[in-house]
């Protein structure tokens, strides 16, 4: 009953590994609907560094900001619609980063272009208020007075439509703090216009007509629908809880990360043929069937990389690589256990059966430790690092299946033959 259910289980993992390969495998027919995703390093793309400005921002809430403009940068980024851009913060010295990496994507300098030297929103008070206000008019000049409302402050800008008219119009949202500060300034200046400049350069400057609370507000005037979307255009560009300016750019071409992606796959591909090779001339038999469960382990840790669509990056296909020796160092505690007693006199089904008990606790310890090692560099590092425990984490989590499982159930059945 036991030799049974052990083929059961067996032939089910060898269909799970068949259906693997066709899907994983180049051209095949899962490929078609469910793509590879490739990291920067293997694609080509852009590796932008930005510089945050926190000179205005308070200490106490320079960590939230800076977490609030990588957010903010992450959804204008996610627009390009390039494979699992990475975008986050660093520190070099008492400087804060922002480091964007954009695979796949072309056009590097529109890239750029979009997500900006980061225009800087400000919310100015007029007096002495002009005949005519242009967009080239500064805030050097004295009939404007900067308010504490800046872009920090606005959660975003939307398009909207008068019911009545069907006038274009632009609705302005404010987080709690912002739509305080909006309430305060619309009450001091109803009647006058509030100017809002982007960059320095005067966007706007609409007539407040009453004291608005709850930190909504809109825009109305005689907009054509470029124009107004234009102004939203401009009002969530500089939706940004601080000032960002490029100061470093690396253009990784197409053609180095493929000719990287082709020698990792090369080199991973020889070692896993030579790990196959001693271990079917060192342990015979019992070298074959690590070899077969190795290869399950190969198809599996890819299936599950494509299913979850997990980006690969160089680093994570060496995490990968890293636990196809954890795997076969799980075989082989366990060889040499079933060795021992088999030089004992015990015969070859008690003794696999006795090895593997006896290889457990090692096999235990030794991934646990591995698995707690990616978890905290998972959560406390990012960009490629991250990626590589990511890897690692999937890739001994599925081994240890593969030397336990797979490879006991085809001793299990197979061990008269040895």
């Amino acid at each position: 009953m036991n030799k049974r259910k052990s083929i059961v289980i067996l032939v089910l993992i060898l269909a799970i590994a068949v259906l693997a390969g066709f899907f994983v495998f180049p051209g095949a027919f899962g490929n078609k609907f469910l793509p590879w995703k490739l990291g920067l390093d293997l694609v080509g793309g852009a590796h932008l560094i930005y510089e945050i400005d926190t000179s205005q921002i308070l200490e106490n809430d320079r960590e939230s900001v800076v977490e609030g403009l990588r957010d903010v940068i992450e959804r204008r980024v996610n627009l390009f619609g390039v494979s699992e851009p990475q975008v986050f913060t660093a520190q070099s010295g008492n400087s804060d980063r922002l480091i964007v990496e954009l695979a796949g994507i072309k056009d590097v300098s529109l890239a750029i272009q979009e997500i900006g030297a980061t225009p800087f929103l400000l919310f100015a008070e007029v007096v002495n208020f002009p005949n005519d206000l242009t967009g080239t008019t500064t805030l050097t000049q004295d009939n404007f007075i900067p308010t504490e409302l800046t872009g920090r402050y606005v959660i975003g800008a939307a398009l909207t439509f008068d019911n009545i008219t069907s006038q274009s119009q632009v609705n302005l949202s404010f987080n709690d703090e912002g739509a305080e500060l909006f309430e305060k300034i619309t009450e001091a200046n109803i009647g006058k216009p509030l100017a809002v400049f982007l960059d320095n350069q005067l966007i706007t400057a609409p007539i407040v007509q009453a004291k608005i609370s709850g930190g909504q507000a809109q825009i109305t005037g005689n907009f054509t629908l470029n124009e107004a979307r234009a102004l939203v255009s401009r009002f969530n560009a500089g939706a940004l809880p601080a000032p960002i300016k490029l100061i470093g750019q690396q253009t990784v071409g197409a053609s180095l990360g493929e000719d990287s992606l082709s020698q990792t796959i090369f080199a991973g591909t020889i070692g896993t043929i030579l790990i196959i090779l001693f271990m079917i001339v060192y342990y015979r038999g019992f070298g074959f069937f690590a070899a077969i469960a190795l290869i399950i382990y190969i198809l599996l840790t890819l299936l599950i990389f494509k299913l979850l669509s997990i980006t690969f990056t160089l680093a994570g296909i060496a995490g990968i690589i890293l636990s196809i020796g954890m795997a076969v160092d799980a075989n082989i505690l366990i060889f040499e256990r079933t060795k021992e007693e088999i030089k004992k006199g015990v015969a070859k089904l008690p003794a696999v059966e006795e090895g593997f008990k006896r290889a457990w606790l090692s096999i235990r310890d030794s991934n646990i430790t591995t698995i707690m090692t990616s978890v905290i560099l998972y959560y406390i590092t990012t960009g490629f690092v991250r990626g590589f425990a990511l890897a690692l984490l999937i890739g001994v989590v599925i081994s240890m299946f593969s030397a336990i499982t797979v490879t006991r159930t085809m001793l299990r059945v197979f061990t008269k033959n040895l």
